[in-house]
């Protein structure tokens, strides 16, 4: 699939709701609207914009009087949940069987128990919901009638191909500013008063697909411990993958708090990993069989439709299943989320090779260091990984074409930095520059084109540049990929989300804030969200904060204790979410090449345009 150009354009958050909806507006973010890339050298761009064909992504018609509601409806309707009561419509909730009630034993310290709000359940309502994130697209500074509009270029979630004017435009951000708590919520993801499931009567089962990544025995042990907690007896994790349900040689392996207790202190999956595995209609015949009426598949894109595909199957068959999927991309290219887990890790594991390269480029005369890190189709592991060592000189992404020949060449380029520096460093993500490689048909076990080994390529086009030209050159090759995907998770990959931890009176004074500077006659977003950010940056973390893998854990296993199944969660605007997995398997996200994290990137490493 083609890159997409996915900007994330922040936003602030609307005003606190009416009664008898708890809605978490605190913080900001983004929801994505395509529009065209406009700058220098748009013909080489054009594979970042990418057409999702669905009939409800047509532009929006601002002639329309009811283009509000068709537009709160079109959103409502496909960030719906799926939830047990759609198939089964006479069941029944019962109490939940999860406490949150902070409690600490009794003791002359402690003799009344651990103070605590006696109306504070914990629990989290259909009500609770969380602003997706915001759009807006411009492709320039527009002044009119003294107000000044300067967003960034988004891609489309909402289904918004394209404004027709700055009209259209101010209506949209008037609605979506000012009636925001209208406009883009979701689920938040916690756990629910009432349940589905009774404790001893599910059998859950986990299991692990594609590739390695830092995390997943994390994931792997608060699932488990969580479900123990709901009072599940019944755990069983499938190896290696979808094959893990045909294989004859393959057995489900039983799961408790003892065989997970020390799993997170190691990389790698205890379950094992593969791609590919038999048929839907396989997995969910033995499923059937086992009698498996929960299920946690944690991968990335690819697994998320098998995840999607075997909810269905499970509705057709009129099953009382949950599936529940759980985001797990090292790339970091699942959309609408904020980060994926591993990709922390990932960044700061890269940074180790990247050294090393620098190390051997400029101990060598006229040294050259080339590194290679994931990203098929995101570069955000290669952005980020630049932008922090501060010795890279070249980055090259999937989502922006480049020649390695000509005056404005990666080739020319690199031979001024030797002529000038002496050395240089490049930095390839696994997928780009694939037009200059030859292609094949080839597929791997899930479906995905093998790609070329474009640091290979461009290590064999430098040495046959630099002889051709008569000036000498060392070059060293660097490829850590399944270095770092097997790594341990770091510290910075359990607390993803800061700003979860903010308490009531960071929230108060943030909306007074906003409040204030929307009332003015005059405003600007970057001042309005340099406000906001200070807010954010100042929040604490309650007495009680866990880390973000702990989070996410407890809320897959409350997801489908609530009833919700074809659901993924994820971190969006700062909080967790239930998402329907189809909104987030659309297409792989992707870097914006106008985005400022990228020019951030470009002004780190002097590249010019390729």
């Amino acid at each position: 699939m083609e890159g997409l150009s996915h900007a994330i354009a922040p936003k602030l958050a609307p005003l606190p709701p009416k009664a008898k909806t708890n809605f978490r507006c605190n913080g900001f973010g983004s929801v994505i609207v395509r529009s065209k890339i406009h700058p220098i050298r748009v013909s080489k761009r054009s594979r970042v914009v990418a057409e999702i064909q669905s009939d409800h992504r047509e532009r929006l018609d601002f002639s329309d009087p009811d283009w509000k509601s068709k537009f709160q409806s079109d959103f409502e309707q496909r960030f719906n949940l799926p939830h047990i009561t759609d198939v089964f419509q006479d069941a029944k909730p019962i109490p939940s069987t999860f406490c949150l009630r902070m409690r600490t034993p009794v003791s002359e310290e402690f003799a009344d128990g651990y103070p605590s709000d006696e109306n504070w359940q914990g629990y989290i309502n259909n009500s609770d919901r969380v602003l997706l994130k915001t759009i807006v697209i411009l492709k320039a500074p527009v002044k009119e009638a003294g107000v000044e509009f300067h967003f960034g270029q988004t891609t489309s979630l909402t289904g918004i191909r394209k404004l027709r004017s700055c009209l259209d435009l101010r209506m949209l951000c008037s609605f979506m500013l000012l009636n925001g708590r209208n406009a883009f919520k979701v689920h938040r993801a916690g756990p629910r008063k009432e349940i589905y499931f009774k404790p001893e009567e599910v059998k859950a089962a986990i299991v692990t697909c594609g590739g390695l990544c830092p995390g997943l025995n994390d994931v792997i042990r608060h699932i488990v411990i969580t479900l123990e907690i709901y009072g599940v007896k019944k755990i069983v994790g499938i190896p290696f993958g979808y094959r893990g349900f045909r294989d004859s040689d393959l057995t489900e392996m039983p799961l408790s708090r003892k065989v997970v207790q020390n799993i997170h202190l190691s990389g790698g999956s205890l379950l094992g990993v593969s791609r590919g595995g038999p048929t839907v209609s396989e997995i969910v015949d033995t499923m059937e069989e086992r009698g498996i009426n929960m299920l946690f598949v944690l991968g990335g894109n690819g697994t998320h439709a098998g995840a999607n595909a075997i909810h269905n199957e499970c509705r057709k068959r009129r099953m009382r299943v949950a599936v529940v999927g759980v985001p797990k991309t090292i790339d970091n290219d699942i959309l609408l989320m904020d980060k994926t887990f591993g990709f922390d890790t990932a960044v700061e594991e890269a940074q180790r090779a990247i050294n090393s390269a620098y190390i051997e480029a400029h101990s060598a005369y006229h040294g050259i260091g080339i590194v290679k890190l994931m990203g098929r189709s995101s570069g955000f592991i290669a952005m980020h990984a630049s932008l922090a060592s501060g010795q890279i000189d070249i980055c090259l992404i999937p989502e922006l074409p480049f020649h390695l020949h000509g005056p404005h060449g990666v080739l020319t380029h690199l031979k001024y930095l030797i002529e000038t520096k002496g050395s240089a460093v490049i930095c390839v993500a696994e997928g780009a520059g694939q037009n200059l490689i030859q292609k094949t048909n080839a597929t791997d076990a899930s479906g995905n084109i093998v790609l070329g080994d474009i640091g290979v390529h461009i290590q064999q086009e430098v040495k046959k540049y630099f002889k051709e030209i008569g000036i000498p050159a060392d070059v060293k090759y660097i490829d850590p990929t399944y270095m770092i995907r097997a790594c341990r998770a770091n510290a910075s990959d359990g607390i993803l989300c800061t700003v979860l931890g903010q308490n009531a009176s960071n929230l108060k004074s943030e909306v007074t804030d906003m409040k204030t500077l929307m009332a003015g006659q005059i405003w600007n977003l970057d001042q309005l969200l340099s406000k906001l950010s200070l807010n954010l940056a100042n929040s604490k973390p309650p007495f009680n904060w866990i880390s973000a893998r702990e989070l996410a854990s407890l809320a897959y296993v409350h997801g489908a204790f609530a009833g919700y199944s074809g659901i993924t969660v994820g971190i969006c605007n700062t909080h967790y979410v239930y998402v329907p997995i189809p909104e987030v398997i659309s297409y792989p996200r992707a870097v914006d090449p106008n985005s400022r994290m990228w020019h951030r990137c470009l002004t780190s490493t002097g590249q010019p345009d390729f």
